[in-house]
C-alpha cells in the first residue's frame, strides 16, 4: 500500500537521523574542555590516580568504541552511570523527564484551544475593534520572552497575591491539589508565548480560507460565517498547522527549560545545566540525546499524521510522500 510504504520511508529516515544525530551529541560533548577525571578528583589530586579513574569510567578507550557501548546501551535503556553521583543516569532523568514532559505535554493542547478561537475572531473580526485587539496583544505576547512572563506572573499571583505558590514542584502521585497548585503558573507562561505564535499563524491561515471558493459556496447555500470557517477553515489548515505544531516543539522544549529556572523546577532543564556545571558528560549526553530524539520523533509522528489528514499527498506524487 502507498500510505504503508510512505510511513516506512518516513521511518526509515527518521532512524538515520537519530542516529546521525546521536554522533553528533556524542562528539560535541567529548569536545568540552577539561577532563572529567581531574574536575571530579580536584585539582590536587596525582596522576596516578586520575589515570586510575579513567580506566574505571573507560575514558582511556577510543571515542568508535565508547561511542557504540553507550547508543547501544541507550538502545537498552542502559544510560550509564553518573560521573558525579556514580547513580544511574536513568534514576536521575526519569523524575525530572515526568516534570518537562508535564509542561510541555499541557502547554500544546491548551496553546491550540486557546490560539485557535483568538485566531478566528482576529480573523473574521479583523476590521473591526475586537479583532484589531486580538491581533495587537499577539503582537504584544510575542515580544514578551517566556521567562520574563513567569516571573512577572510569579511576581502578580504568588507574591503579591499569594494565591499559587511561587516555586517548587509536588508529583501529582503525593497530592493532585498541589502538583495543580505549582504546575499552572509554569504553563500558563509557557501557553501565552505559544498561543500568541500559533494564534497569528491561525489568523493568517483563516484569512486565506476566506477568500477561497469553497468558503464562498458554503455561504451562498445559507452557512454562517463561523459555520463554514470551523467546517472548512480548520480541515483545510489541518496539514500546515501540524507543521508548525511539530516545529514549535523545540521552542517548546526551551520554554520548559527556562521556565523550570524561573519556578525552581526539577526538570530535564535544571538537571542539564547541573550536569554540565559539575561536567557530567554521561548525564549532558543522556539529556541532550533525549531532547533531539523527542523533537525527531514528534516531527515523525506528525508526517505521518500528514497520511491519515490528507491521504492524496501519496497519491499525488506517486508514493514518495
Amino acid at each position: 500500500m502507498p500510505v504503508l510504504r510512505a510511513a516506512a520511508r518516513r521511518f526509515a529516515i527518521f532512524i538515520g537521523t537519530v542516529l546521525v544525530a546521536s554522533v553528533v551529541i556524542f562528539l560535541l560533548v567529548q569536545a568540552l574542555p577539561g577532563d572529567v577525571a581531574q574536575a571530579t578528583l580536584g585539582m590536587g589530586a596525582s596522576p596516578e590516580a586520575v589515570e586510575t579513574l579513567r580506566q574505571r569510567w573507560g575514558l582511556n578507550q577510543p571515542l568508535v568504541t565508547r561511542y557504540l557501548q553507550w547508543i547501544t546501551g541507550m538502545m537498552t535503556g542502559d544510560f550509564g552511570a553518573s560521573y558525579a553521583t556514580g547513580a544511574s543516569v536513568l534514576s536521575q532523568i526519569a523524575p525530572c523527564l515526568a516534570v518537562t514532559g508535564w509542561l510541555v505535554g499541557l502547554s500544546i493542547p491548551l496553546s491550540l484551544l486557546v490560539s485557535l478561537p483568538l485566531g478566528m475572531v482576529a480573523a473574521m473580526m479583523r476590521r473591526r475593534p475586537l479583532g484589531v485587539i486580538v491581533n495587537a496583544g499577539s503582537h504584544v505576547g510575542l515580544a514578551i520572552p517566556v521567562f520574563f512572563a513567569g516571573t512577572v506572573a510569579s511576581i502578580i499571583f504568588a507574591v503579591k497575591l499569594s494565591w499559587l505558590p511561587a516555586n517548587g514542584y509536588v508529583p501529582a502521585s503525593v497530592s493532585a491539589s498541589g502538583w495543580l497548585e505549582h504546575i499552572i503558573l509554569p504553563v500558563a507562561a509557557i501557553v501565552l508565548a505559544q498561543s500568541c505564535f500559533l494564534g497569528r499563524y491561525v489568523r493568517a491561515g483563516f484569512i486565506d480560507v476566506l477568500s477561497e471558493d469553497y468558503y464562498r459556496t458554503a455561504r451562498a447555500v445559507g452557512w454562517t460565517k463561523w459555520r463554514g470557517l470551523l467546517r472548512h477553515g480548520l480541515r483545510n489548515m489541518a496539514t500546515s498547522l501540524a507543521t508548525v505544531v511539530g516545529m514549535q516543539v523545540a521552542s517548546l522544549l526551551v520554554g520548559a527549560v527556562l521556565v523550570e529556572q524561573v519556578f525552581v523546577l526539577p526538570g530535564l532543564g535544571r538537571l542539564l545545566i547541573q550536569a554540565v556545571a559539575a561536567h557530567d558528560l554521561m548525564v549532558v549526553q543522556a539529556v541532550v540525546m533525549l531532547l533531539v530524539f523527542t523533537v525527531l520523533a514528534v516531527n515523525f509522528l506528525i508526517d505521518v499524521a500528514y497520511l491519515a489528514i490528507d491521504p492524496r499527498l501519496v497519491s499525488a506524487r506517486g508514493g514518495r510522500a
